[in-house]
């Protein structure tokens, strides 16, 4: 099976499964936390119609819940987004990332079950187990981990197959998919500027919610993990704990301009390709330097 984020890496292994240069899969699995951006949707529509179910692969879409009015919501048991926090001493915080976990891996770790053939709680028997392919490429080999469970066993074929992001961009675009969009929540606190600045020039409709959102979790709606001490202090989207239509987005970080610089063939390539990696459920963004913070 796939983990498939829907992003390039993703988008491109599962082109190769269905072009037969990869095995076949079984299924492709999308783990959807109900607040991805619209374009992130109709690229899912578009493979499942024009890749998957052409080469006989299901892909199947986690369902359940919506990030953003559970976060919102104070009667839903609260699993938290790392939102950075102005405590009262004037320091800052960050609130401990389970949204990952949450509205992704559990998620998948449910349908690897279920294909399986051993849902809800039913035991998975010793040695009985799902390859899942994750996409990760070779620079950002560091990322590549085993799932954590005895059931599913991670395997990275971008990385057998010794391509890169721009490796895969490339072949992307010769099959007609160069538009591949980033798939993260619209109001992730792990987006960089560059990210906040495309979804603000672009896609006004998504800047907005995330700006109403950024407010409303300011104005009484923020929550800590269920049992724990309520939160004190000012939550905010923005590392610089000001509200996101005020925040200093239009700064271009050190990590951004070294992302700027590279071949002349990397550039080409890379040419539609000016906004930050997205987000999976095996490489939160919250790992890149550009963020300013560890997950």
């Amino acid at each position: 099976m796939l983990s498939l984020g829907a992003g390039v890496q993703s988008t491109t292994l599962l082109l190769l499964a269905a072009e037969g240069r990869l095995p076949k899969l079984d299924a492709a699995v999308f783990a959807d936390t109900g607040w991805e951006p619209r374009a992130v949707y109709a690229h899912l529509d578009r493979l499942e119609q024009q890749v998957a179910i052409p080469a006989g692969i299901p892909v199947v879409r986690t369902g359940g819940g919506n990030i953003r009015s559970d976060a919102l919501d104070p009667a839903h048991r609260f699993a938290s987004m790392p939102l950075f926090v102005r405590n009262l001493d004037g320091t800052v915080g960050m609130i401990r990332r389970q949204c990952t976990d949450e509205y992704k891996l559990k998620k998948i770790k449910r349908e690897v079950r279920t294909l399986l053939g051993f849902p809800g709680r039913n035991r998975v028997p010793e040695g009985v187990f799902a390859e899942q392919w994750v996409g990760i490429s070779r620079d950002e080999f560091t990322r590549a981990k085993d799932s954590g469970i005895r059931y599913a066993r991670n395997r990275h074929p971008l990385l057998e197959l010794d391509w890169s992001r721009t490796d895969c961009l490339r072949y992307l675009a010769r099959h007609g998919w160069q538009s591949t969009p980033k798939s993260a929540c619209i109001g992730c606190p792990f987006h960089s500027n560059a990210q906040w600045r495309h979804m603000r020039d672009h896609q006004p409709q998504e800047w907005a919610d995330a700006v109403a959102f950024d407010h409303a979790i300011r104005s009484g709606n923020l929550r800590g993990p269920a049992g724990a001490i309520p939160l004190r202090g000012m939550a905010y989207l923005h590392r610089s704990c000001l509200p996101l239509d005020q925040a200093p987005i239009d700064h271009v970080t050190a990590h951004e301009w070294g992302q700027r610089q590279g071949s002349l063939l990397d550039l080409l390539a890379d040419q539609n390709d000016n906004e930050p990696t997205g987000c999976s459920p095996w490489t939160c963004r919250g790992e890149d330097p550009d963020t300013g913070v560890a997950a």
